[in-house]
């Protein structure tokens, strides 16, 4: 190559070198971002890759806490940041694609990469992605409470017949879609403001028709207890559990809970102060007697043979069926009776109660059980443990001659069996349960609570005979000693002997 080649050659170089934007030559700023270069509306230039990212990350976190307005069902409007529902920058790799612009090729395609930039800038877009997890929570917890959910067709038993209700179109948010929408809304749409988005909303149809409730004609099962010896709390509980379950429609696939129908357990909800148990004992409780109204319509659903998917014993035995044959609730513990409608067709549930204190619950739905098929329940009880002692406990804070009497209960464990007939000959015999109750001695609070000496002496001394039967005739001596004159009413020892629930 001759010397003027090789000078213009050398001198063309050098100029490229020089003319870079920036003043400095090219292999010098080979590591930072040449002008023109942006990321939705930030300025890249003269920044490492590094310095670009975490700039681009301060921004991101700065508009993460945009406040967003989620308008669900009729207008109710939820006000979130996009940082709530894991908002998050996707396409990071458009940095380095940025810090390669006019870094690559040879001299020339370098610098036109650079004169380029001068006429049109490179804009990148930043992408969004949503954490679809927490999106969920944030709809199903705060936009979901708005719904408007159908209402099913229901069943209403008047004068032996059924009368059909229609149902009624709900409007909810439709979360799937509205999550996919709020995606787009933050890659599309967003100003990088505070903004709104306008959910999702869809119908949500309810469900039965008059042919498909029309099926329900048929009694599955039914099952009556007497609660002739309760109190009239105790009666009105029975009563009201009743008639909160009363009426219940379940559509196939349905899980029925005792407890949410018939919870919770306040004045407000129509309950009274009664004998329930408790560690052993019956104590007063808001809704005693309870267990009575799941334990009918427990039976109710083992005749109709439906699913049972939750069923409890009581603590210690019940009087008003059969041991095995119960089904507890217990709002401390947890206890509940659930079962499915397991069936292809609805199921209507009728409860009430009769003046004599009877508790009735009727299943109806569609028999597909041949006419020869039978079932019955019988229960066995394995082993008996009895109680051998009595307890009794003193209580200062009450008159001397005041007894209170809790019976004793046997300990129990019994299975129930399910025994199924056809034409009159047993096909089957499966055990549905096992059982435990508990033994709890007979006890007595008594009161010693008394300014004479001798007074307390003997009921003390009773006391220690440990026999409440005993006590009870010292209790009676002493509040009779402790009575009035006669021209005044005489004072009566409460001798209470407390039921089983």
């Amino acid at each position: 190559m001759n010397k003027f080649v090789k000078g213009i050659l050398c001198g063309s170089l050098c100029f490229l070198a020089w003319t870079i934007p920036g003043g400095r030559a090219f292999a010098e700023e080979e590591n930072k971002i040449l002008p023109g270069i942006y990321a939705d509306e930030i300025s890249l230039e003269g920044k490492t890759a590094k310095e670009a990212r975490d700039m681009i990350e301060d921004y991101v976190q700065e508009i993460s806490g945009k406040e967003i307005v989620l308008t669900a069902v009729d207008g109710n409007e939820v006000v979130i940041t996009p940082a709530d529902i894991g908002f998050s920058w996707t396409n990071k790799e458009i940095v380095d694609e940025a810090a390669m612009i006019g870094q690559k090729g040879n001299v020339v395609q370098r610098y036109k990469a650079a004169k380029d930039l001068e006429h049109q800038n490179v804009v990148y877009e930043l992408a969004f992605d949503i954490d679809r997890e927490l999106a969920g929570q944030v709809l199903a917890e705060q936009c979901a409470v708005f719904n408007i959910e159908a209402v099913d067709a229901a069943l209403f038993r008047d004068e032996g017949g059924f009368i059909v209700q229609p149902g009624q179109v709900g409007k909810v948010v439709d979360e799937e879609a509205s999550k996919e929408l709020l995606c787009q809304f933050f890659n599309e749409t967003w100003n990088r403001e505070n903004d709104s988005v306008q959910l999702v909303i869809k119908e949500d149809e309810p469900r039965g028709t008059e042919e498909e409730l029309a099926k329900v004609k048929d009694v599955l099962g039914t099952f009556s207890t007497s609660f002739k010896t309760s109190g009239s709390s105790r009666s009105a509980n029975v009563r009201n559990g009743c008639e909160l379950i009363n009426g219940t429609t379940l559509y196939p696939g349905d899980e029925f809970s005792t407890y949410e129908m018939v919870s919770p357990f306040s004045e407000a909800n129509g309950y009274y102060m009664a004998g329930s148990y408790l560690n052993g004992q019956v104590v007063d409780s808001l809704g005693g007697g309870i267990c009575q109204v799941s334990t009918t319509l427990y039976n109710a659903v083992l005749l109709s043979e439906l699913e049972v998917t939750e069923r409890h014993n009581h603590s210690m035995i019940v009087t008003y069926v059969d041991p095995s044959a119960d089904a507890a609730i217990a709002e401390s513990s947890g206890k509940d009776f659930k079962f499915v409608n397991n069936t292809e067709a609805p199921i209507y549930i009728e409860g009430y109660t009769t003046d004599d204190k009877q508790i009735y619950f009727t299943i109806y739905g569609m028999e597909t059980r041949d006419s020869s098929h039978q079932v019955r329940y019988e229960s066995e009880v394995v082993s008996t443990t009895y109680p051998d002692s009595e307890v009794i406990y003193v209580n200062e804070s009450l008159p001397v001659g005041s007894v209170s009497v809790q019976s004793a209960h046997i300990g129990y464990k019994a299975n129930l069996w399910k025994i199924v007939t056809e034409n009159g000959v047993e096909v089957s015999r499966e055990q549905i349960n096992s059982s435990s109750y508990q033994v709890a001695p007979r006890t007595a609070t008594v009161g010693v609570a008394t300014g004479d000496p001798n007074a307390y002496n003997e009921i003390m001394a009773a006391i220690a005979t440990n026999n409440i039967d005993h006590v009870k005739n010292v209790a009676a001596a002493l509040a009779a000693a402790a009575a009035p004159p006669p021209a005044e009413a005489p004072a009566e020892a409460p001798l209470a002997e407390v039921p089983a629930e």
